[in-house]
């Protein structure tokens, strides 16, 4: 799956500089500048914008009506010290699909730019191959050597989660953050339930070898394509 696509429209350099860090180093893939004009000229499609009300050459909030109007269903994140409720509320009915205001948590910004990916992923992706198996985010499909497979809603984001770490652990607690709720205090064996299932929904019998990996008390892990058992 490729990496999504953050636009970050921000002035202040050394601001710009950590963001793009802190995105690069998260996976993402960026594209920074430092003007209304520049944020103009920006051609291809972001997945999510975070953008500086405070711009040198106009007023972010023009701007992000202008993105909206090129991308009406792209996520924009208002970054501003502007911290009064009604510019709050400004914001938002601009068309922002959330506010923050400075100085933020980096921490917490990249929870929120998660989400929001998240949210808009179905919209702004398009499919997940790997080997025989082809997930169609924006359909919500899943097809195995052509042949669709029918998943309810969890069992299909949960798949999604892990072919897009394929190779790599996923922890039950990110799981359970990812694909139910990031306030989720219940018990994980709903994870268990929804893993049996949809192991047997590609087709796997139980006690057999998968394609999904279970490391006690730990999490899952999907094994890529070239690592696979035989079905």
């Amino acid at each position: 799956m490729r990496e999504a696509r953050v636009l970050i429209v921000e002035d202040d350099p050394a601001i710009g500089a950590n963001l793009e860090r802190a995105l690069t180093t998260a996976g993402y893939h960026c594209v920074r500048v430092g003007t209304a004009s520049e944020a103009d000229q920006v051609v291809e499609t972001p997945d999510l914008v975070l953008l500086d009300l405070g711009l040198p050459d106009g007023d972010g909030l023009d701007v992000g009506r202008s993105m909206l109007e090129r991308w009406d269903t792209i996520p924009i994140i208002m970054l501003t010290a502007r911290a009064d409720e009604l510019d709050v509320v400004i914001g938002l009915d601009a068309g922002a699909a959330d506010y923050i205001t400075k100085p933020f948590r980096l921490a917490e910004l990249l929870a929120r730019v998660r989400a929001h990916l998240r949210a808009a992923g179905p919209r702004h992706r398009g499919a997940m191959v790997d080997g025989a198996l082809t997930i169609d985010l924006g359909a919500r499909r899943v097809l195995l050597e052509g042949t669709e497979i029918g998943l309810r809603a969890k069992e299909f984001d949960l798949l999604v989660e892990l072919v897009a770490n394929a190779g790599n652990v996923v922890t039950r607690e990110d799981l359970m953050a990812r694909v139910w709720d990031e306030h989720w205090f219940g018990s994980t064996k709903t994870l268990d339930v929804h893993i049996a299932t949809l192991r047997r929904r590609l087709g796997e019998p139980a006690g057999q070898p998968s394609r999904i990996t279970a490391l006690r008390a730990v999490g899952y892990r999907w094994e890529p394509a070239g690592e696979w058992p035989d079905r």
